[in-house]
């Protein structure tokens, strides 16, 4: 007999079998063959493991949904669509901040056991990092992860939900190329997150597709997609004689950042440079002008991811590790041919 409390991971491995089917033990369910049943009940008294009680029928579930921050037209599109899945499942939806998150005194494994028995049945995190400490702990807790758009989908186990980033780029490139760009700039977030490196790669695909190339210098990084790293890096592309005829953006903030770059040095959108933004906010159409786009499901990789967790919390699994929902094209006022100067 241990001291710590075990874990649902450990009496999995003491059994040979996964969490979910001590999980199904636990939870009465009927699709257990009667001797793996018996076999992990067996481990279960070894530890004198204590379940938590069982959620009524009736009882409405609880997921956590944990953000950077709130000030995001991507975020808040995001948890709209969660949202909107939590209703339709009656499913409430407990939001946090990372900020807050980190800011506890805690290790990952108190936070995790937490939010388990808080009542929790599941967690999703839309952007930014979830550390592999952070997930294992979650695991241990039984607490099913949803990555959305996460920096590097490769460094965590857990399922995660983005877009087609390198086809929106290959799409805005050739787009751009349509019109008669040749020389073409790009402002985007953190190089080393993988969304921003497959605009990227996408644009320089579109450009080697049409025997041209995407000049190193062209190509600006903020750390976050705003409006500030668009102003920054517009600044830096368009305050020069021979600048870019057009601009591609990781997102529609910093498109909207690299227009009033443009406003500062004199240029004006579409007629001396073309601006595009990539996810179709709300911002894209209230923009002067309005911006042509790619757009990103982004009400609808919410719905998914909240359907996904609630797939796991019931001790389901996932089709494929990362889900890349489809991108489009979207043609406003900020994209036109090249003027002849």
């Amino acid at each position: 007999m241990t001291t710590d409390r075990p874990t649902l991971a450990m009496i999995a491995d003491s059994a040979g079998v996964s969490v979910a089917t001590v999980s199904k033990v636990l939870n009465g369910r009927s699709d257990v063959a009667a001797s793996t049943r018996a076999r992990v009940q067996q481990v279960l008294e070894a530890h004198e493991y204590t379940a938590q009680p069982r959620r009524r029928r009736d009882a409405t579930r609880s997921v956590e949904l944990l953000v950077d921050h709130m000030h995001s037209p991507f975020t808040s599109e995001v948890v709209q669509g969660v949202a909107d899945a939590a209703a339709d499942e009656d499913v409430s939806v407990t939001l946090s901040t990372r900020v807050s998150m980190e800011g506890r005194d805690a290790s990952p494994g108190v936070w995790a056991r937490a939010l388990a028995r808080s009542g929790r049945c599941a967690l999703i995190s839309v952007t930014g990092e979830m550390t592999r400490e952070q997930v294992r702990a979650l695991s241990d807790a039984s607490l099913p992860v949803v990555l959305i758009d996460p920096i590097d989908p490769q460094a965590s186990s857990a399922p995660s939900i983005g877009s087609t980033n390198f086809t929106g780029g290959l799409t805005a490139g050739s787009h751009l190329i349509a019109l008669g760009h040749t020389r073409i700039g790009y402002v985007g977030g953190a190089l080393r997150a993988a969304c921003n490196a497959a605009r990227v790669g996408g644009l320089r695909a579109a450009m080697e597709q049409h025997g041209l190339a995407l000049d190193p210098g062209l190509v600006t990084a903020g750390q976050v997609f705003d409006f500030d790293t668009g102003l920054q890096g517009g600044l830096q592309l368009l305050d020069r004689d021979e600048h870019p005829t057009a601009v591609f953006c990781g997102a529609d903030e910093v498109a909207l950042g690299v227009i009033e770059a443009a406003r500062q040095v004199g240029l004006r959108v579409p007629q001396d440079v073309s601006v595009m933004g990539f996810d179709d906010t709300p911002s894209a159409t209230t923009g002067s002008p309005p911006l042509t786009t790619i757009r990103q499901p982004l009400g609808e990789m919410g719905r998914l991811a909240l359907r996904t967790a609630l797939r796991l919390a019931d001790g389901g699994t996932v089709d494929a590790p990362h889900v890349a929902l489809a991108t489009q094209l979207v043609v406003r006022a900020s994209t036109a041919r090249p003027s002849a100067g």
